[in-house]
């Protein structure tokens, strides 16, 4: 899954968002609106995350996210 499917899929996967990275507040969820760039921001704001732990942490959530759609779609 892409930054594409990340905006495109941004009201489904949103609140699995919320769960996987617990510091995000609903307010900073609003404010991503499915941004790859602001939610690396985010990241690195209530994690002390680097800019690559968030963009590792964002690839892994979306290649879960993408086996699951896949895992719904058969």
């Amino acid at each position: 899954m892409n930054e594409d499917i990340l905006k495109g899929q941004w009201k489904q996967i949103r609140g699995q968002v919320k769960n996987w990275w617990g510091r995000l507040s609903h307010d900073d969820i609003k404010r991503i609106e499915g941004n790859n760039e602001k939610l690396v921001g985010l990241l690195q704001e209530r994690y002390g995350y680097s800019k690559q732990e968030a963009q590792n942490q964002i690839a892994e959530f979306l290649e879960l996210m993408e086996a699951k759609f896949e895992r719904q779609l058969k």
